[in-house]
């Protein structure tokens, strides 16, 4: 379970520029659907096949997508023997979040969710 200093540390390691390429990597419509499938597959992520199949889209253009999400810092891909895993990057949307909000409720703390909560779902 996150503690409130890991989710501020988190916030405190997002700059501007780091968000700005996040949500460039998230405004466009088919990254968006691939980021929301990585989330909701969780820590076991996916493989470009399923991911291409569960999306309806071809591979080639999920590779580009893919890639874009990934320089953004969303993504990462690990290689497991002859295939690809595709995960989200739970500590950087946290921390992209964090950014967003970290003003919120006129300057006043407001009480975070833990991403730990989410992932038990």
């Amino acid at each position: 379970m996150e503690t409130i200093e890991q989710t501020t540390k988190q916030m405190d390691d997002m700059d501007e520029a780091s968000a700005v390429k996040a949500l460039a990597a998230l405004a466009q419509a088919q990254r968006l659907r691939a980021f929301r499938a990585l989330v909701a597959a969780g820590p076991s992520g996916l493989t470009p096949g399923v991911m291409a199949e569960q999306l309806a889209v071809a591979p080639s253009a999920l590779s580009f997508h893919v890639k874009e999400l990934s320089h953004s810092g969303l993504v990462s891909a690990e290689a497991r023997g002859r295939n690809l895993i595709y995960r989200a990057s739970f500590d950087h949307m946290t921390a992209l979040l964090g950014y967003l909000t970290a003003h919120c409720c006129q300057g006043q703390p407001c009480e975070v969710s833990s991403l730990a909560e989410c992932l038990d779902c």
